[in-house]
Order: structure tokens, then C-alpha cells, then sequence
């Protein structure tokens, strides 16, 4: 078994932000970690791709795969939204010889912890406060008031949850949080 690194925050905390930020790395980036792309039942947002952002799958599919015990681990996260970390996504990574990062909701990273154990570094983002999470969301543009009030009050029991993973990271200050993910990965991997 490879090692494993998991992201998890609410939605708007700049999991994903800092995520990029890390790949683009030389010191890690490209050549030591590899992106697990995430299954969903949800329409793209923005300029998401199929197979880069996400596997986009129809609601359908999605359960089809679930009853074929495709996913490692999966979630309905809200009413017909489903999302899923696919175990053939796992195995072309370590082919690859590389480290997983993933970039999964706080339910799907306690249950990816839970499955690799000491092989896997867990890493929540906490946002400075839950008013700049509030801004973050709506200067997104992506989602219609209905679904930020929905994300707010899920917000609100998952920042609950930081005490379970293994690191927590408050992004106050992107670059400082991207250095600060930056050195606690670095120790992880040459353990």
C-alpha cells in the first residue's frame, strides 16, 4: 500500500486552492503526488471537465457503481448529490508509483483515514471565520442562494469535525497556508 494524503473542509475553505498550489511544486508536485479525481452525480459548475475536475456521472450510474462495490468510499451528500472516491482511481495512481492526494468532503476523508490508517495524512482547512467562508461562497458566482444556505448550515457541523484529522490548517493567508501544508506533507512522506 502507498501513502495518502487527504484534504478536507467545508466547502469555500480553499482546500482545493491549496491543493493546486501544491502540485504545481517542483519539490512535490508532479513528480511525487498525484491528483484523485472524485466521482460525482452533479452537474459541472463553471469550466469543470469531465475526467480532470471530477467523473461526472448521472445519478444512475452512480449507484450502479456503488452496487458493484466500485467506490472505495462514497456519500449522498445532499438529496440526489452523490460523490465517491473510485477504487480504480486509487490502484492507476500507485501504479504511477506516486503519493494520492485527495480532495474529498470531511465524512469521505474521516472514512479514507479510517481505511489507510498510518498510511495516510489527514489535513483539514479551516477558513479564518464562518463570515469569510459566507464571502468566499458567494463571490464564487457558482450556486444560487438556496444552495449557500445549504452549504452554510453543512458548514457548520463539518468545522465540528477538525479535531479528527490529523493536522488542521487555517487559510487566513493563502501562500502561508500553502507553505504551511507544504512542510507537514513533506515530513509525512519521508517518514
Amino acid at each position: 500500500m502507498g501513502k495518502a494524503i487527504l484534504f478536507s473542509a467545508p466547502s469555500g475553505c480553499g482546500k482545493t486552492t491549496i491543493i493546486k498550489e501544491l502540485m504545481k511544486d517542483d519539490a512535490l508536485g508532479v513528480d511525487t503526488l498525484a491528483f484523485s479525481i472524485s466521482a460525482t452525480s452533479r452537474a459541472p459548475r463553471g469550466e469543470e471537465q469531465d475526467g480532470k475536475d471530477y467523473y461526472f456521472l448521472s445519478h444512475e450510474e452512480f449507484k450502479a457503481r456503488v452496487e458493484r462495490d466500485e467506490f472505495l468510499e462514497w456519500e449522498e451528500v445532499y438529496s440526489g448529490t452523490c460523490y465517491g472516491t473510485l477504487k480504480s482511481e486509487i490502484q492507476r495512481i500507485w501504479d504511477a508509483g506516486k503519493v494520492i492526494v485527495f480532495d474529498v468532503d470531511v465524512n469521505g476523508g474521516r472514512n479514507i483515514k479510517k481505511y489507510f490508517g498510518a498510511d495516510a495524512l489527514s489535513i483539514f482547512v479551516m477558513p479564518p471565520s464562518v463570515e469569510v467562508l459566507e464571502q468566499r461562497l458567494r463571490s464564487r458566482g457558482t450556486d444560487s442562494e438556496e444552495a449557500i444556505v445549504k452549504r452554510l448550515a453543512r458548514s457548520a457541523e463539518e468545522l465540528k469535525q477538525a479535531p479528527a484529522f490529523d493536522v488542521t490548517i487555517v487559510n487566513d493567508d493563502l501562500q502561508h497556508a500553502v507553505q504551511e501544508t507544504r512542510n507537514v506533507i513533506e515530513k509525512f512522506i519521508h517518514e
